[in-house]
């Protein structure tokens, strides 16, 4: 089956949070199940910012190990910074066009006292195997 149900897996890297700190992902292995995802697409929702700079930075990793940022050139559209000027509730979809295996997506906050609210999704789709389990 070719639809949306069937061939798409939303995980949870950034539970949705107030953050005021810094926060690294929850892994998201692209190999989830057997299915070997070809791709994958970083779905950030926001709430209200209400200071502070929140740079979320999407890393790739061959071994679930060693850790780096993705290449702007991996990505479709660019990793935002949020603000209090950046607007509340909202989404920010990027794209992952890179080869790794395992994806997280990490916030750098700095001088937040109240922060922000917000959550990261990583949505894999077109496995090689279908259709998607969903538990």
């Amino acid at each position: 089956m070719r639809d949306a149900y069937n061939n798409i897996r939303p995980k949870l890297s950034l539970p949705p949070a107030a953050r005021t700190a810094t926060a690294t992902g929850t892994v998201v292995d692209r190999a989830d199940g057997g299915l070997m995802y070809q791709d994958a697409m970083v779905t950030i929702v926001t709430g209200a910012i209400t200071d502070g700079t929140h740079t979320v930075d999407i890393k790739e990793s061959d071994d679930n190990s060693t850790w780096s940022s993705v290449a702007s050139s991996d990505l479709q559209g660019a990793e935002p910074a949020l603000t209090s000027s950046s607007g509340g509730s909202s989404t920010i979809d990027i794209g992952y066009k890179g080869t790794k295996r395992y994806l997280r997506v990490d916030v750098a906050v700095a001088t937040a006292t109240t922060g922000g609210v917000y959550a990261a999704v990583v949505t894999l789709a077109n496995p090689r195997v279908a259709p998607v389990v969903h538990s």
